[in-house]
């Protein structure tokens, strides 16, 4: 599947400050540690809609990951699914009398132009489930033959299940105990009441055709697969087993990369599936999580319309930490649009004071977990300086430039 294009990322003079980050499976900042090639997977829409401020946030957030480990002179290689066929996609499709295949065409390209818009560094793989398709059938058939899948007692619908137990760490991403975990999963494309499978919490792999759904050939049988296993597949047949960071927005913690780390794990007989499991918070408006199903959306595409600078919504969601639940507000806007063009005023200036601390902070900040907070504070108090009395660095306006396009992707 074809990605976005990218942007050149400059080089900021000083020292790079290496990054650590929260891991969900420990409920640790730990220190990331990659090799020369540091491996990011981040799980990818499922194109029946509109990118909306959540899942902008949520690839702002990994988009920091990417451009400080950038900094830290490390190749990044990042990986990204489309989960383009899957019960929701059909189910919208359905709704609007659509060709499923179309929506997901439009939606994926909406998105792309919307990652491009707000400077967002593309994946080196892109790739949809439709054309990973044979992967999957691969990890199933291998789940089946290993005893750590099975089919549920249907002769009309043997689908596929993963025994949840299957590699006796059953739980230890989330660290959710098994009324929690059975919650989420009936709340979060679940089936925990379906007939023939032997445990509530036990995750469809493979989907037998049924009248009127789009199916795979294969030696399964004709179907489609569940959601989690695509994960599991994309990712590992890219980036091998304990890659550095999966990320995704925090509602992906359970069920699904419970299941995809599960997944990978009882097929590879490895541990763990990635090195760090990090969550972004969820955005909310009017006091309610942002979501397709409350119908509280803020687009992008919208906003983009409307000639808002995507830098200011870049900086607007930058305003709180990335993994703090937080809300999307006009004032938010306005406020970022503000300092958006003070930085501008300041960075076009023909001196100003020294940058070098500044870019000390901003790394110190961005490589302790990526707080943006204090690191937008940190530019804000050259700006002011700038600004109010100037200063005799010429070199220092071109450096906050160059620091704040590389580490916070801002375009003065």
């Amino acid at each position: 599947m074809q990605t976005w294009s990218s942007i050149p990322v400059p080089r900021v003079p000083g020292e790079p400050r290496p990054l650590r980050l929260f891991d969900t499976a420990t409920g640790e900042v730990r220190p990331t540690a990659p090799g020369d090639t540091a491996r990011l997977y981040v799980c990818g829409i499922t194109p029946y809609d509109a990118t909306h401020l959540g899942h902008a946030a949520t690839y702002l957030a990994f988009d920091l990951v990417h451009r400080v480990w950038l900094d830290n002179g490390h190749d990044v290689h990042y990986v990204q699914n489309v989960t383009d066929i899957d019960d929701p996609l059909l189910e919208r499709a359905e709704r609007d009398q659509d060709d499923w295949v179309v929506l997901a065409m439009r939606e994926t390209a909406l998105f792309r132009e919307d990652m491009q818009a707000l400077r967002v560094l593309p994946p080196r793989d892109y790739i949809g489930v439709v054309e990973a398709m044979p992967e999957v059938v691969e990890i199933v058939a291998k789940l089946l033959a290993d005893g750590f899948a099975y089919r549920v007692d249907d002769p009309e619908y043997p689908d596929v299940y993963y025994a949840h137990n299957a590699t006796g760490r059953f739980g230890y991403e989330s660290n959710y105990d098994e009324q929690t975990m059975l919650r989420f999963f009936a709340e979060r494309g679940g089936d925990p009441d379906r007939p023939g499978k032997r445990h509530p919490l036990d995750a469809l792999l493979w989907r037998m055709k049924r009248p009127g759904e789009p199916a795979w050939p294969s030696e399964l049988g004709e179907g489609r697969p569940g959601w989690h296993i695509e994960c599991s597949a994309i990712a590992h047949n890219r980036l091998g087993m304990s890659f550095d960071v999966q990320g995704g927005g925090s509602d992906l913690i359970f069920p699904h990369h419970e299941y995809s780390a599960a997944h990978a794990e009882a097929q590879t007989g490895q541990h763990p599936f990635a090195r760090h499991y990090v969550h972004a918070g969820m955005i909310g408006l009017d006091g309610e999580k942002m979501s397709k199903s409350r119908g509280n959306l803020v687009f992008v595409s919208k906003l983009r319309a409307q000639k808002v600078d995507p830098n200011a919504i870049r900086l607007a969601l930058f305003a709180g930490h990335y993994r703090a639940d937080r809300a999307w507000t006009s004032d938010l806007l306005s406020e970022a649009e503000s300092r958006l063009d003070r930085w501008r005023q300041a960075a076009d200036l023909q001196a100003g004071p020294s940058a070098v601390d500044t870019i000390t902070r901003l790394r110190d900040h961005l490589g302790n977990d990526l707080d943006t907070p204090k690191a937008l504070a940190a530019v804000d108090a050259w700006a002011a300086e700038a600004l109010s009395t100037g200063g005799n660095d010429t070199h220092g306006p071109a450096q906050i430039r160059t620091a704040v396009d590389a580490l916070l992707g801002i375009a003065l």
